[in-house]
């Protein structure tokens, strides 16, 4: 039998029991529905946990630290490098070295320190942190009151939410409603903040330093290195005041305070790697605690730590942490997939009654296909296309079904964040492969369904079916 005839006869046979066929299809749609939706919401999840990742600037940067920083030093690095006094230092032509390799686009020490600043005559003492220009893409500055720095020299800074709260004297009780950001960015914007930090000069510039007239304090030498440590003061302008947390990974490290890259490192900052690397923090060059390493792709993370090692020092990335986060959201697609499926199990019982009644009701015309030359292989065909049309007409249906869905209570979650006074998200997602994956699977069961239908009715007798009333 020709697959044209074939297919002509199957939708003829498929439309004189309609009802019965369509409530068949329908159910492989609720069954396909289930599968698409369920998956789909994990699917989005997963997205939206990487969009997060991606938009706090971390999901595609290598945290650097040299062997040297014992904090940081395990077995693998025992056993895979050298001993820690034989490392390398982690100094600025490390950094350049690093920079120029293939897929980095950005290569920046993490200036990072603790000091004093005076706001109204009174001191407040906290983290402060050097930032980038490419921090401004971060997704905490997005909803941020004022503006990012004018470059990368201004004497600006940006606030964090908590320690503008503690400029005012607003600290938000335990239990009690968090103060607006723009409240306590309208009194702050513009105005002036002190800073105390300690600076450290080589023996070189230590008699220029003397003569400074903007250096406060007095001059102190370390017995036995040949650099000194000033104190002075740098004055800031608020510029910005930021909602959320820009380090909110980095624990009890986090900084409350930031300013630009460029103008922490013309500060010379004195840095705790200073005290550890007294013969070389004598020099102009400067010594890093850690660097961090910004990747074109995050495809390409795992290529820049293995080169990175090579050269000597420890690396991290937000992927080394997000292992188990991945294996979670592969267990969590699974466990969907298979509840997903069971309506669709389900669907597929429908299948098999339908084609055995149909096998009942067209005996006789299954006798006279057989005793005008039909095949069992062609009444066999027949039933599997019915089936597969079934199917397939049902995996369609389902997949937009399934969409609809997600959109639906998609909308309804982001009114509710709307209420709650947070952005709006996108819990769903439908990638194509998923639409296609879906028809295939509700027409490979359709097709195991009408196995046995298609194989009972290609046994039977011609002769006892044309006696068949």
């Amino acid at each position: 039998m020709k697959i044209p005839d074939l297919t002509e006869l199957a939708l003829r046979n498929l439309r004189e029991s309609l009802l019965r066929n369509s409530l068949t299809t329908i159910g492989i749609s609720v069954g396909v529905a289930s599968l698409v939706a369920m998956l789909s919401l994990g699917i989005g999840l997963q997205q939206l946990a990487s969009r997060r990742l991606v938009k706090s600037g971390l999901f595609d940067t290598v945290f650097v630290t040299s062997r040297r920083d014992l904090r940081n030093y395990d077995r693998d690095d025992q056993r895979n490098g050298p001993a820690p006094g034989e490392s390398r230092i982690l100094d600025e032509p490390a950094r350049k070295e690093i920079e120029n390799l293939p897929n980095v686009i950005e290569a920046y020490p993490d200036i990072r320190f603790i000091t004093e600043l005076r706001y109204q005559d009174k001191p407040h003492l906290t983290m402060v942190s050097a930032l980038p220009e490419s921090a401004k893409s971060n997704d905490a500055f997005e909803g941020m009151q004022g503006s990012f720095f004018s470059s990368d020299t201004a004497p600006e800074v940006i606030l964090q939410k908590a320690f503008a709260e503690e400029l005012l004297g607003k600290t938000s009780k335990p239990g009690s409603d968090d103060v607006n950001v723009a409240e306590l960015a309208k009194p702050l914007l513009g105005r002036e903040l002190t800073m105390r930090y300690a600076q450290r000069q080589g023996s070189q510039s230590a008699a220029e330093t003397n003569r400074n007239t903007s250096t406060t304090g007095k001059e102190n030498t370390l017995s036995g290195a040949a650099y000194s440590v000033v104190s002075r003061e740098q004055e800031l302008k608020i510029v910005g005041v930021s909602d959320l947390d820009p380090e909110s990974m980095r624990g009890p490290m986090r900084a409350k305070v930031f300013l630009p890259l460029k103008l922490g490192e013309s500060l010379h900052i004195m840095q705790p790697t200073d005290l550890r690397e007294l013969a070389r923090a004598a020099s102009d060059q400067p010594v890093y605690s850690s660097i961090s390493v910004r990747v074109r792709n995050p495809k390409q993370v795992q290529s820049v730590e293995d080169s990175i090692k090579k050269m000597g020092f420890t690396t991290f990335s937000i992927l080394d942490a997000t292992r188990s986060l991945r294996q979670f959201f592969a267990v969590l697609d699974l466990f969907l997939g298979i509840f997903g499926s069971l309506a669709l199990a389900v669907a597929s019982i429908g299948i098999v009654n339908t084609l055995v009644m149909a096998i009942l009701e067209r005996r006789r015309e299954i006798g006279i296909m057989k005793a005008i030359g039909a095949s069992d292989g062609d009444v066999k065909r027949l039933f599997f296309t019915e089936a597969g049309a079934m199917g397939i007409l049902g995996g369609i249906v389902g997949v937009a079904f399934g969409w609809a869905i997600g959109q639906v209570i998609n909308l309804g979650t982001n009114i509710y964040l709307k209420r709650q006074s947070l952005p709006p998200e996108n819990f769903w997602a439908v990638p194509w492969w998923l639409v296609a994956a879906a028809i295939t699977f509700a027409f490979a069961v359709s097709l195991v369904s009408g196995w046995y239908p298609a194989g009972r009715a290609a046994r039977l007798d011609p002769v006892q079916a044309l006696r068949y009333e």
